[in-house]
């Protein structure tokens, strides 16, 4: 049983209930290897999602979690949700959860949003990603990722790249990280850089180079174009010149390590298309394990136990 009742942040989760939601998704994993990707650990459970920003693979992969756990989804974006006819969001929430629903996963622009259907409802929430603040579940998968190659979590050094200051990841992976022993470097341009990494409890430094021959992950995180409001950046090509990793800053990383990114990729960008593509990149594994961990966290959300999956 996990010691919190919805997940909206990494930052409330305990080494225990991160390693119970990994050692579950591996359970599932192996469901998803099966040629029949089902079991009925949530029949007859409702779950809601409830995407107020756009979102393909996110979506997707709660989607089918859901499916796989044979629980009945409802799915609602902004666009056809009645609030766009000025209905307020608190009394759509107290709407659909006077419907019985058991879950509510949400994504929204706005950070704060999944607390406040907290606030609403007695079903469960899970925060699909909330502004600026925190993508828990993508912070999950990235740690099952890692973990899957080094076999552990506790004494890593990772390197969080690029976009810092508009990236939710930072703000759920570098917390989840530290929690379960490793050791995080945020490393980006001087106007990419958080106001204050002891907060994350970690080391801030704008000199890539440096820092890739000493650490076992190599995160790259997206140029979120979108979300810079205004923010001076530097032209494409210096920051691919300073930030991207390509194959010659690559061939400075100690053996063994591997590169991670959340995507979508910027290919050309932040990481070239020969490093993206090389045996030691582990994104497509980022995305598989987003189904098991997703699987994992509604079910051990909903009540469920981890020896009792199938």
């Amino acid at each position: 049983m996990l010691s919190v009742r919805n997940l909206i942040d990494t930052t409330s989760l305990t080494a225990d209930d991160i390693t119970q939601i990994l050692d579950t998704a591996q359970s599932f994993a192996e469901v998803n290897s099966r040629a029949i990707k089902k079991v009925p650990a949530l029949r007859g459970r409702t779950i809601v999602n409830l995407f107020l920003e756009p979102s393909t693979r996110t979506r997707s992969s709660f989607e089918l979690a859901e499916k796989r756990l044979s629980a009945d989804s409802l799915n609602m974006s902004g666009s056809t949700s009645s609030v766009v006819k000025g209905e307020s969001l608190a009394d759509t929430i107290q709407t659909i959860a006077a419907m019985n629903v058991d879950m509510f996963v949400c994504r929204a622009k706005f950070a704060g949003t999944p607390h406040l259907i907290t606030e609403n409802t007695d079903a469960r929430v899970i925060n699909a990603g909330d502004g600026k603040h925190q993508h828990p579940t993508q912070a999950l998968l990235d740690l099952y990722t890692i973990r899957e190659n080094f076999g552990h979590l506790d004494g890593l050094k990772v390197a969080i790249v690029g976009d810092l200051l508009h990236s939710r990841v930072v703000g759920s992976l570098a917390p989840a990280l530290r929690t379960m022993g490793a050791e995080v470097t945020l490393v980006g341009p001087p106007t990419f850089q958080v106001m204050d990494p002891a907060w994350f409890g970690c080391e801030q430094t704008a000199d890539f180079d440096s820092v890739i021959p000493d650490v076992d992950v190599i995160y790259m995180l997206r140029v979120q174009l979108e979300r810079m409001e205004g923010a001076a950046i530097p032209s494409r090509r210096e920051y691919n010149r300073l930030f991207g990793l390509d194959t010659v800053r690559a061939s400075h990383m100690k053996e063994g390590a591997i590169v991670c990114h959340p995507g979508p990729m910027n290919r050309g960008m932040e990481i070239m298309p020969e490093v993206a593509d090389a045996p030691y990149a582990k994104i497509l594994d980022q995305v598989s394990a987003g189904v098991a961990v997703r699987m994992a966290a509604m079910y051990l959300l909903l009540g469920g136990e981890d020896n009792d999956l199938a």
